[in-house]
């Protein structure tokens, strides 16, 4: 049995359809079982990070999982979602882990890497087999537009000159699939990124191409971003670290080609990405 967190997310849900689509026996985890939907063969399960009680009963005969947190860094001294979830799975004697991380894991010592160094660490700690996943940025980012392109052809983007080479979650969703049911990726770390380097003008110069509408930007200022990030509650510290590493660190633009060879074919483009869910934005 494969327990996947986060299961409702982007990268998760992928992952339990992919999974259930194979027919590997799935169990997903989500802490509104009775709300969310998944494709048949996959089993849903509560399970909360602040729970321990359900995350006994999640992880109870599971032999691999793919561990995910949304838990926002700084909202607690350590990232205790990330430790819970190690927790369980060591406790429940879980051979196989693949933890979803961030470009560079724990590399620098701003809060950003301490806190993703530390959930590495327990996730490493808590299996003999384990993979760590590190994307930058993730294609669906872009569908925090979707609420905006369905009352206007205006976006308000932050940092939106600021190239990155995201991902296709459900390129993720493949390799760690592949992760979680053979053993040619244990103990492998993994940077990944998408096949080209896009600002974020550019995705929704592409996304409007694609939808035949001519979408037009309104540049966020650094300072308003600022000011987004402390009202939604991140520390003064943490804000400070997100800042510096968007402004100043070019890190993230470059095209890996990790994923290519983990997946045995190019990664998925943003016209391709956005072909599949345009949907959303009509």
């Amino acid at each position: 049995m494969i327990l996947v967190t986060g299961a409702t997310g982007h990268v998760g849900g992928e992952l339990v359809r992919r999974l259930a689509a194979s027919g590997t026996p799935v169990r997903a985890m989500t802490r509104r079982p009775d709300a969310a939907r998944f494709p048949a063969g996959a089993a849903a399960v509560y399970g909360d990070a602040q729970d321990p009680a359900s995350l006994t009963a999640a992880f109870a005969g599971v032999s691999a999982a793919f561990l995910m947190s949304a838990q926002p860094v700084g909202a607690a001294p350590v990232p205790t979602h990330d430790l819970a979830l190690a927790e369980a799975a060591r406790g429940a004697g879980v051979r196989r882990l693949v933890k979803l991380s961030v470009l560079d894991g724990g590399a620098g010592s701003d809060p950003i890497a301490r806190w993703h160094a530390a959930a590495e660490a327990a996730v490493v700690a808590a299996a003999p087999a384990w993979t760590l996943l590190r994307p930058g940025r993730f294609m669906s980012n872009a569908l925090q537009w979707a609420g905006q392109l369905r009352s206007g052809d205006e976006v308000a983007i932050p940092f939106a000159d600021r190239p990155a080479a995201s991902i296709d979650p459900a390129d993720l969703a493949e390799i760690a699939a592949l992760a979680l049911t053979t053993d040619e990726h244990t103990g492998m770390t993994y940077e990944l990124s998408g096949p080209e380097s896009l600002t974020p003008a550019q995705e929704l110069s592409l996304l409007g191409r694609l939808l035949g509408r001519d979408l037009r930007l309104r540049p966020v200022p650094p300072e308003a971003a600022r000011a987004g990030m402390e009202r939604y509650g991140f520390p003064a510290e943490v804000v400070d670290a997100i800042m510096r590493r968007t402004l100043e660190d070019g890190r993230g633009a470059d095209v890996l080609p990790t994923a290519a060879e983990a997946l045995g074919r190019p990664p998925r483009t943003f016209t391709q990405w956005a072909r599949a869910h345009a949907a959303a934005f009509r």
